[in-house]
C-alpha cells in the first residue's frame, strides 16, 4: 500500500452535510496522509429517518458543493444508487469490487457511533473490510473506547504522526484520532432553517445558499444567510 492510494470513506445521512463532517475528513486526511476522502450520502440510513423535504438528489447536490471546498474531497453516489438500507459492510464490499483494496480503505466514524459497533450489521466481520478511523466527539473521547470495547482494545492504535500505517499490516486496525471537531448537528441546522435563523458557521456558504434557494427544511429563500451559529452535536 502506498500513501498516495489511501482513501478515506465518510458516509452519513448528510441531511445536510456540515462543517463537523468536513472537519472529520480534514483531520483524517492530515493524520493519515489520505489521497482522497469519499463522501457517500446514504439512500436509506438504517438507524435514522431522512427529512422528506431534501431528496436524495438534494443531499448529493449539497455534498458535491461541500466537496469543492477541499481538493481531497470526492462526492460519491454509491449508496444512493443502491436500494434498501445503506449498511457499511455492503458499501465496503462494493468499494472492493470497484478496485479498492481493504488496506487502502479507511472508514471514518465518530467515537459516539463506534461505541455502538457491536450493534452494526455483520459485526465483527465488518472490521475486516477496511481500517477504521474513529474521531473524538464531544462527550466521547477516543481514550474511553478501550475500556468500553475491551474485546477490540488490542486492535486499537492511538493515531500520531502522519503515515504511521505500515505497508506490512497483517490485519486491519482501529485508529483512534484524538482531534477536536465542531459540535454541530444536522438536526439543529434543520431547525434553524425552519425558524429562518442563520446557518453561517454551521455549513459551507454554498450549502447555505442551496438550502435557501431550494427551500429545504422549510427555509425561506429570502432569509438571512449570516449570523452566529448554535451549538449542537455531530450525530448525522
Amino acid at each position: 500500500m502506498t500513501i498516495a492510494s489511501r482513501t478515506g470513506v465518510l458516509g452519513g445521512t448528510f441531511d445536510p452535510i456540515h462543517l463537523g463532517h468536513l472537519a472529520v475528513a480534514h483531520a483524517a486526511t492530515h493524520a493519515l496522509a489520505l489521497a482522497r476522502v469519499l463522501l457517500l450520502p446514504s439512500r436509506l440510513p438504517p438507524h435514522r429517518p431522512v427529512d422528506a423535504s431534501a431528496s436524495p438528489d438534494d443531499r448529493f447536490a449539497m455534498v458535491t458543493l461541500a466537496a469543492k471546498t477541499d481538493e481531497h474531497l470526492v462526492p460519491s453516489d454509491l449508496e444512493l444508487r443502491r436500494t434498501g438500507p445503506s449498511y457499511t459492510a455492503d458499501t465496503l464490499r462494493a468499494l472492493h469490487a470497484a478496485g479498492y483494496d481493504r488496506w487502502q480503505l479507511f472508514f471514518l466514524t465518530g467515537a459516539d457511533a463506534f461505541a455502538e459497533i457491536a450493534m452494526w450489521r455483520e459485526y465483527p466481520a465488518v472490521l475486516d473490510l477496511a481500517h477504521f478511523v474513529v474521531c473524538a466527539r464531544p462527550g466521547t473521547p477516543v481514550t474511553t473506547l478501550r475500556g468500553r470495547l475491551p474485546g477490540l482494545a488490542a486492535r486499537m492504535c492511538l493515531l500520531g504522526a502522519a503515515g504511521e500505517v505500515a505497508d506490512d499490516e497483517t490485519r486491519t486496525r482501529v485508529f483512534l484520532l484524538d482531534s477536536p471537531t465542531p459540535d454541530v448537528s444536522s438536526t439543529e441546522i434543520r431547525a434553524r432553517a425552519r425558524a429562518g435563523r442563520p446557518l453561517a458557521g454551521l455549513v459551507p456558504p454554498e450549502v447555505d445558499s442551496y438550502i435557501r434557494r431550494h427551500g429545504l427544511y422549510g427555509a425561506h429563500p429570502d432569509a438571512a444567510a449570516s449570523g452566529s451559529p448554535a451549538a449542537g452535536t455531530l450525530h448525522e
